[in-house]
């Protein structure tokens, strides 16, 4: 399944490269033969602290902006990439971050996040709070009075982030994931896009509802009383 997300991720146009960026524990040492073997390049970070992990990375690879997608989007569609990062390096105010997370709209498993590397390093520097540690970029993203933010909304004015799911968290996600795959890859199309996905999950309900206790779910919710403020969203500039 991680192999599969590559490919798709390969044929995004604008970013210059593809790199995981897994932890330094033996036991992901299978990752990085899995992703070296593919033809794509891994590094390895600390454990936890994946902001820690992710500067590292951006700083290795000597990157400008730095595009952050998690590995439990297997599904994600190039062209969300490409249009995400487009409007964050084509914007003239040069936003410290761009996502399409803030509001969301695309099906649950397209999370794509871009920020520039000093923004990145800025966090790095100052975040404190563990969340903030552990999921990279809320010291950005929560605090829309210090940092330029840029939202990317779905172009079809659909929003189907809260009942069409396909990240993989649970089992029942695996399952559904593997339904998509298994109706709509193939070696001589492995590349289909999310209004296909969205499309599949409507003309088969049964299998959409297979996770359909998940919809919706977040980490966020767990830390609803630490972010500092619920308009973040709100006041996040909107492109669509």
């Amino acid at each position: 399944m991680l192999v599969r997300m590559l490919e798709r991720l390969a044929h995004a146009r604008i970013p210059d490269a593809v790199v995981v960026a897994t932890t330094t524990l033996s036991e992901d040492d299978p990752i990085e033969a899995t992703v070296t073997g593919a033809g794509f390049s891994c590094l390895r970070g600390h454990p936890t602290d994946l902001l820690d992990r992710h500067y590292d990375a951006a700083r290795r690879t000597g990157a400008d902006v730095a595009v952050k997608v998690p590995s439990d989007c297997p599904l994600v569609d190039p062209e969300v990439v490409d249009r995400v990062v487009a409007a964050h390096v084509h914007d003239a105010r040069g936003p410290a971050y761009t996502s399409n997370l803030h509001p969301e709209s695309y099906p649950d498993g397209n999370d794509v996040e871009a920020m520039s590397v000093a923004s990145l390093e800025s966090a790095w520097r100052e975040a404190s709070r563990p969340y903030e540690r552990e999921h990279t970029t809320p010291f950005l993203w929560d605090q829309p009075r210090l940092f330029v933010t840029k939202n990317v909304l779905w172009e079809t004015g659909r929003d189907l982030s809260r009942s069409h799911r396909v990240v993989v968290d649970y089992v029942e996600d695996y399952a559904v994931v593997r339904a998509v795959f298994d109706a709509l890859w193939t070696a001589e199309r492995p590349v289909f896009g999310v209004a296909e996905i969205a499309r599949f999950l409507d003309d088969h309900p049964e299998v959409r509802r297979i996770n359909e206790a998940r919809f919706g779910v977040s980490w966020q919710q767990a830390h609803a009383s630490e972010l500092r403020t619920g308009a973040a969203r709100a006041e996040t500039r909107e492109l669509s």
